[in-house]
């Protein structure tokens, strides 16, 4: 889509009920789509990055709100082209009929993602800082709004540009050597070359270590919630989200299949999940719960094994938790001994495996050092990397690992080819190789396609 193209116009907030609610106008006819429905100063004759109160009315002149209409000229604008942002009163109807006013007057329905296609085309953003727009509005946690932060910021997109511009410089001067070839020159320094593969090496390779630390971020911290039936699962689960969300009774087996609840600690998303209880049983309905559990604990990211302190582990359950310790990978285990306010002396498992805690579910919801005793636990068992990290350091994409992971292969080859004495115009290839993957990250390389397949995957309007 051409960057100077038609005007575009859609409600760039969330629908529902609210005080305010905002259209946002862009193009070339942005001024004179807004003029002709709006009863106020004259906004194509305005000073940009000027409010202007008034009212919005219909093709007969009905008005349809008061509301404040923003004028920004491009390319000051977010969009680079010239902007109209027209705030109105929130709810489903008032913001309807104002961009219905609008697209009356000539405006057209933007796409999925076209403000922000439209940002990245006018050189507002680069594709990697767009990508971090659609992070941030789902961002469901305070690390993970962070990280977003820093990459719209663009810190994450400076240091794969300022690698790609030294690896470009130095591939230049190789191919200039190849137009050379006869003289027998170098032009490129290869003191030089050396470092900045070893330098380029070491960054793909962080950034693509940090994709799982991204990945908890972006999607949460799936904490599974195993054990015996009746061993206070369902009464933890509700503890730490801070609400009944499982039935809890004395009856074994209640929880037949997973219950899912998410809260948020210490700025990370937990995603809670409550099981069967584990035991054999005869019952075909509770016997599928619980091989469910099963697999699911084995495919968490943390495990919260629970027992009742009166019953103790018997030697199946510390057999299965040293099975889950000596898995390739295994699952970070916290054991917490419950029901210790049913037991005179509170007492521990003596394990090899993870760490235990004793613990009152029950108690936690009146108890608040309670339950943050076991919060602090929790958080012990997740890796240090989620709560203090480096925030440009950090890949959340799925895109972005990709070419991070192509441009890994390249440099390798690269390196090789080198110390193999290999010619400039071969070593040539594989840095165009790792140049054209870094490249793809932030938009320096791409196409149409690509571009809606990123677009398309944002809020309309945004």
């Amino acid at each position: 889509m051409p960057a100077e193209s038609d005007t575009i116009a859609a409600i760039a907030t969330a629908r529902g009920r609210a005080a305010l609610a905002i259209i946002r106008v862009s193009g070339p006819e942005a001024r004179n789509v807004v003029s002709q429905r709006f009863r106020g100063a004259d906004l194509t004759d305005v000073a940009s990055h000027t409010a202007h109160v008034g009212y919005v009315v219909d093709a007969e002149g009905q008005e349809l709100d008061q509301v404040v209409a923003t004028v920004f000229q491009g390319p000051r604008s977010a969009t680079g082209e010239d902007v109209v942002e027209v705030s109105c009163h929130g709810g489903d109807l008032a913001p309807q009929l104002v961009l219905d006013a609008l697209l009356q007057a000539g405006a057209r329905m933007a796409e999925p993602g076209e403000f922000t296609e439209r940002a990245f085309l006018n050189g507002k953003l680069d594709l990697a800082q767009a990508e971090a727009v659609a992070d941030l509005i789902h961002a469901s946690s305070e690390q993970a709004h962070r990280v977003s932060m820093q990459h719209l910021r663009g810190r994450y997109s400076d240091r794969l540009s300022n690698l790609r511009e030294e690896l470009l410089d130095l591939c230049a001067l190789m191919e200039l050597e190849i137009d050379f070839s006869e003289e027998d020159v170098e032009f490129a320094d290869r003191e030089r070359l050396t470092s900045l593969l070893d330098t380029a090496q070491r960054l793909v390779s962080t950034l693509l270590d940090s994709y799982r630390t991204g990945e908890l971020l972006r999607d949460g911290v799936r904490v599974v919630i195993g054990g015996r039936p009746n061993a206070g699962k369902s009464t933890l689960l509700n503890a730490l989200v801070g609400r009944d969300r499982a039935i809890v009774s004395a009856t074994p087996g209640t929880t037949r299949d997973e219950i899912e609840a998410e809260a948020e600690l210490d700025g990370l998303l937990f995603r809670f999940v409550d099981t069967a209880g584990l035991r054999d049983t005869s019952n075909q309905i509770e016997a599928e719960g619980v091989r469910r559990a099963e697999a699911s604990i084995r495919e968490a990211d943390v495990l919260l094994y629970v027992y009742d302190q009166q019953r103790g582990l018997d030697a199946d359950e510390r057999a299965f938790l040293q099975e889950l310790s000596d898995a390739e990978p295994s699952v970070p285990t916290l054991v917490v001994a419950n029901k210790s306010d049913t037991v005179d002396t509170e007492r521990t498992p003596d394990l090899d495996v993870g760490h235990a805690l004793s613990f009152s579910a029950l108690d936690a919801f009146d108890d608040a050092d309670e339950l943050d005793r076991l919060t602090t636990a929790l958080l012990d068992q997740v890796d240090a990397d989620l709560r203090d990290t480096e925030a440009s350091a950090v890949v959340m994409n799925k895109r972005h690992r990709q070419h991070l992971q192509e441009a890994q292969t390249a440099l390798e080859r690269a390196h090789r080819a080198y110390e193999q004495g290999v010619s400039s115009d071969l070593l040539t290839l594989d840095l165009r190789e790792a140049l054209h993957a870094l490249g793809a990250i932030t938009g320096e390389v791409t196409n149409e396609d690509v571009l809606g397949q990123i677009f398309s995957q944002f809020c309309i309007g945004k």
